[in-house]
């Protein structure tokens, strides 16, 4: 069984390797090559705006950073949630004593 799951790891590794080395590729090619490339080329065709290169990035970077800040919001309160209960219950074992 161990070895089906490293193999499944392996795969599943490869897969978001290759994903990421195109998606890299894709937006290099974008940011970098297209802007010397004539408007009416067919090649302009497959790719998106230029302004999209700089818009993409800034939204994904704003949804992550909500995303990472609501997390520790969130671990924050719950931590805090058990440090109240956990002072309320000490309290509550001195007054009964």
């Amino acid at each position: 069984m161990a070895v089906n799951n490293t193999l499944l790891d392996r795969l599943v590794g490869l897969a978001m390797l290759a994903l990421a080395s195109a998606v890299f590729l894709y937006y290099t090619i974008w940011t970098l090559l297209l802007p010397f490339v004539d408007d009416s080329h067919p090649l302009q065709s497959a790719f998106p705006p230029r302004v999209w290169a700089i818009r993409i990035p800034v939204i994904l970077l704003l949804l992550g950073g909500a995303v990472v800040g609501s997390f520790l919001s969130v671990v924050m309160i719950r931590s805090n949630r058990k440090k109240a209960l956990k002072a309320r219950q000490k309290e509550a074992g001195k007054k009964s004593s």
